[in-house]
């Protein structure tokens, strides 16, 4: 396979690095379009004409009638201003906007290094992968938001999920593929595989924690037992599995999804706590140490976050801040693994 020279390794690095800030961007807008309320204010979707907005009056007032024959205006917003359309309306065009901006930065630089010939066989598949992912996340977009549109105000949990999970899996890539194109520190790592064993686990129960933090989002749940450590009086609330079939409790139960995001979050607390510890006993490396402190640091500060988010009945700010650091956790995870990855097994006496 033809290698790829030192200069175009680094403009791939700035191209995935600046791919992983714009899905953390528009994370951050779209943590604030759903907790405003903004995300059905844009009733249909033209990918390129809705690149421009309502400028006249005449303009807002169609588009506000437009909005004015959807669930969301009729069940909630009924009587609102124009100018309170105008700013749920700003918050889903941004998120709108940013999401086209995402689209040109992957695909620009993709011809250019196609047509220049730039990339060898794997980093060409891995820049196609990427635009699939891309082009799918729109159009999962639209159709979480059309899930909103039909009878009752509000978009499917299940399409939220899969909308969260799909931009957490480009920003998860982005961050791989950088780190594959950085020289890493190879250093000597006594317990290899079995600090390997410890990450991957714990990064699976963190993309099960942000899975069901979307459920959260999506059932809003985070507005139920805004009380901790207890669920006011219960450490487990009565209802909990008080739909049928059983199974529905787990991710259509208010209760029982608060629930399991408090019980998954504390389960990712004491597994980096005990995972940080496990990196002293073992004398590990120092990237492994480094990265075991970022990861625990981050898990102390989301852990803090969720607590406040939660009591504070889903403050906007911390709302969106608590989805930001969720998202540095994964990446941090990322390259921890990939550094631990990269290192050496101490050879066996």
């Amino acid at each position: 396979m033809k290698e790829i020279g030192e200069k175009d390794k680094k403009w791939l690095r700035v191209w995935f690095i600046s791919g992983a800030v714009l899905v953390t961007l528009i994370l951050i807008v779209g943590g604030i379009t759903r907790l405003t309320g903004s995300g059905l204010s844009m009733t249909d979707w033209k990918p390129i004409m809705g690149s421009i907005p309502p400028i006249t009056e005449a303009q807002w007032e169609e588009a506000f009638d437009q909005y004015k024959q959807f669930p969301e205006y009729q069940q909630i917003n009924r009587g609102m201003s124009l100018g309170e359309f105008q700013f749920i309306f700003f918050w889903e065009y941004l998120h709108r906007m940013l999401g086209r901006l995402i689209g040109i930065v992957f695909l620009v630089p993709f011809i250019y290094f196609v047509a220049k010939k730039k990339l060898n066989t794997k980093w060409l598949k891995r820049s196609v992968w990427l635009l699939i992912l891309g082009g799918s996340q729109g159009l999962m977009g639209w159709y979480m938001v059309q899930s909103g549109l039909v009878d009752l105000p509000y978009v499917s949990p299940y399409r939220l999920t899969a909308h969260l999970l799909l931009a957490f899996t480009i920003f998860a890539f982005c961050v791989w593929y950088a780190a594959d194109l950085t020289k890493f520190k190879r250093e000597m790592e006594p317990r290899k595989t079995e600090l390997s064993r410890w990450l991957y686990i714990l990064f699976g129960v963190i993309v099960v924690q942000v899975a069901w933090g979307a459920l959260v989002a999506g059932l809003d749940a985070g507005h139920v037992y805004n009380t901790f450590p207890k669920m006011y009086q219960y450490w487990i609330p009565p209802e909990v599995m008080a739909l049928e079939p059983w199974y529905q409790n787990f991710t259509e139960n208010s209760s029982m999804v608060q629930f399991i995001h408090r019980a998954l979050a504390t389960a990712i607390g004491l597994m980096a706590i005990g995972y940080w510890v496990r990196l002293f006993m073992v004398r590990s490396s120092k990237s492994a140490k480094l990265w075991g402190g970022v990861i625990f640091a981050l898990v102390l500060i989301q852990y803090t976050l969720g607590v406040f988010t939660l009591i504070t009945h889903v403050q906007i700010a911390l709302g969106v801040l608590h989805q930001f650091v969720a998202l540095l956790l994964v990446g941090a995870m990322l390259v921890a693994i990939y550094s631990i990855k990269q290192n050496r097994a101490q050879p066996a006496l």
